[in-house]
């Protein structure tokens, strides 16, 4: 497999990445997680606009999925080749609905699942995707919101979602080869139960799992990066480094 950092910014995009959005190549199958506001724009500095084979959402926060109205916009008003076929979108139950409201202005109350046939996600589910093995599970968050294992030929990717402490996160992060995780809080600063990680606890969960390597992501703008990525290093074993767009990791 191979992963790119379309966008790692949490909360809002900041100067320097659009918000989260995670491309998954395996192959010539692309998978991407997450569409956060502009991931749409970056993503296409790594495939075509209409490159895509599936996409999966973790929550319906904005900085997520927003970006998926513009991408209705330009598989359902695409005047060369007419019309895209619908591609397969998992996401909490009533994506449909959030995305529509969203737009606002769609043709019909079906206009996006002309282009995109949604699927709802439900807890400690597995479905194939091209190559692709995928585990959902619900994790801590506000809102329904989900992480995901991905496995190609004996190599995992875990992608945490948002989420606080929680034994499914572990469990989906098992010996992982990469641990795409959350840390959009600092030890020490923010408390909030059941919203966010820190550093400190990316790092202990992924020790926990025996996972191989670590990357902290959706680090927003106010959090200091290279507080997360120490706390973090002091309670993993294994690498440990900062999401980055444009990064390409192959697992």
């Amino acid at each position: 497999m191979k992963l790119t950092v379309v966008g790692c910014s949490g909360s809002f995009p900041s100067a320097e990445s659009a918000c989260s959005s995670y491309l998954v190549e395996a192959d010539g199958y692309r998978l991407l997680l997450d569409m956060g506001n502009g991931a749409l724009g970056e993503l296409q500095r790594h495939c075509g606009l209409y490159d895509l084979d599936a996409i999966v959402l973790s929550h319906l926060h904005a900085d997520h999925c927003i970006d998926m109205c513009a991408y209705f916009v330009a598989r359902y008003y695409r005047h060369e080749g007419g019309r895209c076929e619908a591609i397969p979108v998992y996401g909490p139950a009533g994506t449909e609905q959030r995305l529509t409201t969203a737009y606002a202005d769609t043709p019909s109350e079906k206009s996006m699942s002309e282009v995109f046939d949604f699927r709802d996600l439900a807890p400690r589910s597995t479905f194939r995707l091209g190559p692709l093995t995928v585990t959902a599970d619900r994790v801590r968050h506000p809102v329904e919101t989900y992480g995901f294992r991905v496995e190609h030929e004996g190599r995992t990717l875990v992608y945490s979602g948002d989420t606080g402490p929680c034994d499914a996160l572990c469990d989906l992060a098992r010996d992982a080869d990469l641990f795409l995780c959350e840390a959009s809080f600092t030890d020490g600063k923010e408390d909030i139960p059941e919203l966010h990680l820190n550093g400190r606890q990316a790092g202990e969960c992924a020790q926990q799992a025996d996972a191989r390597r670590l990357v902290l992501t959706h680090i927003p703008p106010w959090t200091d990066p290279r507080h997360n990525l120490r706390d973090a290093q002091a309670a993993f074993s294994g690498p440990v480094e900062m999401a980055r767009p444009g990064a390409v990791y192959e697992i």
